[in-house]
């Protein structure tokens, strides 16, 4: 008879050992092939790069790209809100004021730190 742990231990294993077997047929079935240096070049549209491959970004670029993302999601929420804006009443409306009174203190936020400069 089981006890309680045991099933855990015993699902636990199953759970183990699928992934590890499916990884080991892998393993062995595929094709096989000898290490190739070509491979491992950088690649750049065909084109072989010239100088150093490896170059930082600027952490702008990231910037842009946050705020960028910060205000799909407000488009996100706004769809949804104008389609029912009959139906939601005066308390939503006074909601999505709101809301967007914070994106845009946070619009004017990255605007003054530089954050939407690109250069």
């Amino acid at each position: 008879m089981l006890t309680d742990y045991s099933t855990i231990g015993i699902f636990f294993l199953l759970s183990l050992s699928f992934p590890l077997a499916a990884l080991g047929l892998a393993a062995l079935l595929r094709p096989k092939s000898k290490f190739d240096p070509e491979k491992i070049v950088p690649y750049e549209c065909g084109v072989d790069t010239k100088g150093r491959t490896w170059v930082r970004f600027k952490v702008n670029y990231f910037l842009y790209a946050l705020v960028f993302l910060a205000f799909e999601v407000e488009t996100i929420f706004l769809f949804p809100w104008a389609v029912k804006f009959n139906k939601l009443g005066i308390f939503a409306f006074v909601e999505m004021i709101i809301f967007l009174i914070i994106l845009l203190l946070a619009l004017f936020y990255a605007w003054k730190e530089g954050a939407l400069k690109w250069y």
